[in-house]
């Protein structure tokens, strides 16, 4: 990337929308884009798909999201809207994640995990509840299950959600509390707070 193109005429670091309008004169600004959003939505989209695809939605959500940088307005925040481009690359997979989904259920083995001996107790009794959690991710709604991983996984907040997602932010906090409550009824035996 040039160096012209991270910072501002103040010296600097540009934000995520002045990178993206830097990007319209010089395309090399994009990749700090990637640099910023990549790790985070790869880890997300990991857990969604499994390895083999997340490397895969990642790169075309960058392409997509460069081939659309005129589109960007400003008017939300970068991040929301790159991650709803992602979302919408995670629909065209959804089949593939209720089938891992469901595999976990019946093998109790994460299809997402790289294999590496978790010692942690909290891994190990997160692992032990895997198949009965991944049972209950396969059988909500998409909708429900975008914005309760969107929140879990992903890390986002209502508000990015719904952002993301396009929809209310009344609409992500109902999803979010229906896919808790249904997680609720599938692990009765565990005690959490949703």
């Amino acid at each position: 990337m040039a160096a012209t193109a991270a910072v501002n005429p103040r010296g600097d670091a540009l934000d995520d929308a002045e990178l993206v309008a830097a990007s319209r004169e010089d395309p090399e600004a994009f990749g700090e884009l990637f640099r910023r959003h990549a790790p985070r939505l790869h880890a997300y989209i990991r857990r969604r798909l499994g390895d083999p695809l997340a490397e895969d939605v990642v790169a075309e959500t960058f392409a997509v999201a460069f081939r659309r940088r005129e589109r960007f307005d400003g008017r939300s925040e970068f991040g929301a809207w790159l991650w709803g481009i992602a979302s919408n690359l995670i629909a065209r997979h959804r089949r593939q994640e209720t089938r891992m989904y469901r595999a976990f259920a019946r093998t109790g083995t994460d299809p997402a995990e790289d294999g590496v001996a978790e010692v942690a107790s909290a891994r190990a009794a997160a692992a032990a509840l895997g198949p009965k959690l991944a049972r209950a991710l396969a059988g909500m709604r998409a909708q429900d299950r975008d914005a309760l991983l969107l929140h879990a996984w992903g890390g986002l907040s209502h508000a990015e959600i719904a952002a993301t997602l396009d929809v209310p932010l009344g609409t992500v906090k109902a999803r979010i509390h229906r896919s808790r409550a249904k997680l609720r009824r599938a692990l009765p035996e565990e005690k959490n707070d949703g």
